[in-house]
């Protein structure tokens, strides 16, 4: 068969490749990206699912509206008004995850050749979807307050991008945080060069101790002209349940539209009973009580692999605990390749994702991802200890 050429820009996932080699007995796994099962709020769910059917059967088993179920869209905007966000119903459309708002992105700005500045590191999936459009994406560099801004701007005076992307809180795979000032700034630089940047934000209600600074979608009330020059993803998937798929798109009206006409010739719409599923719940003032527990079993879990790292493998690596979030970013010290590391780790029976992957170019080989979500206390410090041994 003749494939598109567009194929050619990409390859499959270096950590869906990873998962083959997790089904060893007896693994314990640092390596995916998941929230922990047996943190969802099961009752919860069942209670909204079990109210949407016995109320409003015929409209949530029915066709939709691409732009997503009116009520999930009004519950969405009530959502952001408690973030800080004023936007209107019709400001938002529900898609199927916020990895699909990011292919609608994708879908409606990028033309082939085009530049993109993304962070280096990022999520590995968007280096590929923005790829998969014939996009050159570019790196901008990070440390533990996020995107570093001089750097930034002059790749964007230098490549005059499509847009920039970025993950301000707690991202995957890098778990920093934009600092407030940063954030300021990036909305001034985006209106003084009228550069459309995409703030992705899946992690932002998983901090530990302190909330991170409002959005930068939040703030562009505070910068005139910035409002415009934004596109913002939002999602259910790590703070109610990844399985419902409900995650959300504000952009300025002519993006959205764009991007409603191309979600018509993806999935027509997100689940009308996974959206009605997801606004009911919200209205039953249970999300902050399931966030609460869900940070405080995260940030105990982050304290411990902070202190086993430090106390099992020492000097050999170097890390910035995260203040939120489901992920540990750090680096092998002396020139030690990651990758080797991994292989020699699997052999004692624990996983990680080694960094290579999360970079657009130029990627640092000593840096490896590490995930403290789905693994409880007791298995953090095993894990951690077979780290050291397969050092």
């Amino acid at each position: 068969m003749q494939f598109a050429d567009r194929l050619q820009n990409v390859e499959t996932s270096a950590i869906r490749e990873l998962f083959k080699l997790l089904g060893k007995p007896g693994i314990i796994s640092f390596a995916g990206g998941f929230p922990d099962p047996s943190l969802f709020d099961v009752e919860g769910i069942r209670e909204a699912t079990a109210a949407v059917l016995r109320d409003t059967p015929g409209p949530v088993l029915q066709y939709g509206a691409t732009e997503g179920y009116g009520p999930a869209r009004e519950q969405l905007a009530r959502f952001m008004a408690g973030k800080g966000v004023q936007v209107a119903p019709e400001g938002l459309i529900v898609t199927t995850g916020s990895q699909q708002a990011l292919d609608l992105i994708g879908k409606t700005m990028i033309s082939p050749g085009d530049k993109v500045i993304v962070e280096a590191p990022t999520f590995l999936a968007t280096i590929q979807c923005f790829r998969l459009y014939g996009a050159h994406v570019i790196g901008a560099p990070i440390d533990a307050d996020g995107v570093l801004v001089e750097p930034l701007e002059r790749l964007i005076a230098e490549h005059r991008p499509k847009l920039v992307y970025l993950i301000p809180n707690f991202g995957n795979p890098h778990g920093a945080m934009l600092s407030l000032e940063r954030r300021r700034r990036i909305l001034e630089i985006a209106a003084r060069t009228g550069t459309l940047v995409v703030e992705d934000d899946p992690y932002g209600e998983l901090y530990f101790d302190q909330p991170a600074p409002p959005s930068l979608l939040a703030l562009s009330a505070q910068v005139p002209g910035s409002r415009e020059w934004l596109a913002h993803c939002g999602s259910m998937s790590k703070i109610l349940s990844p399985g419902l798929r409900v995650g959300w798109l504000i952009a300025q009206p002519a993006l959205l539209a764009n991007a409603t006409m191309c979600k018509q010739f993806s999935d027509a719409h997100t689940s009308n009973l996974t959206q009605a599923t997801a606004a009911h719940y919200l209205t039953l003032n249970r999300l902050e009580g399931a966030l609460d527990q869900v940070r405080k079993v995260y940030a105990e879990r982050a304290r411990v692999m902070a202190a086993r790292l430090r106390a099992e493998l020492g000097d050999a690596i170097t890390f910035d605990a995260p203040k939120g979030g489901m992920f540990f970013w750090a680096r092998l010290t002396g020139g030690r390749d990651a990758s080797a590391f991994a292989q020699r780790a699997i052999e004692k029976l624990v996983a990680f994702v080694p960094g290579a992957p999360f970079f657009a170019h130029d990627p640092d080989l000593s840096t490896l991802r590490l995930s403290f979500a789905t693994a409880d206390v007791a298995k953090i410090e095993e894990g951690i200890a077979r780290l050291g041994q397969a050092l």
